[in-house]
């Protein structure tokens, strides 16, 4: 089997990026914000039933690894999934769960 090489820093972003996916509630922040196009720390509050403070904890790493990204309008801030890879992933999981009968 021949070898492939990879580039260290790709291998440690593509990491980066899948620690941030492996959280629960950041998956579910992930889902939501595909399904709706952008939504607000507000928004997921209700849906994750979890303090502010914990998804904006959850929205930080998201950002950091440039999954998300925010849009002020006023007072609030509009998020929305960028990565077009983390989103084709997400929908491969999905596909793949609604195929299984999930």
């Amino acid at each position: 089997m021949k070898s492939i090489n990879f580039d260290k820093n790709f291998l440690e972003d593509n990491a980066e990026i899948f620690k941030a996916l492996g959280h629960p509630s950041r998956l579910c922040i992930l889902y939501n914000l595909v399904d709706k196009e952008e939504g607000t720390v507000s928004e997921m509050q209700h849906c994750l039933n979890e303090p502010q403070s914990t998804i904006s904890q959850h929205i930080g790493k998201l950002k950091s690894v440039g999954i998300i990204k925010g849009e002020r309008n006023g007072t609030e801030i509009k998020y929305r999934v960028v990565n077009e890879k983390v989103k084709a992933v997400l929908k491969i999981i999905r596909n793949e769960r609604i195929k299984n009968g999930e």
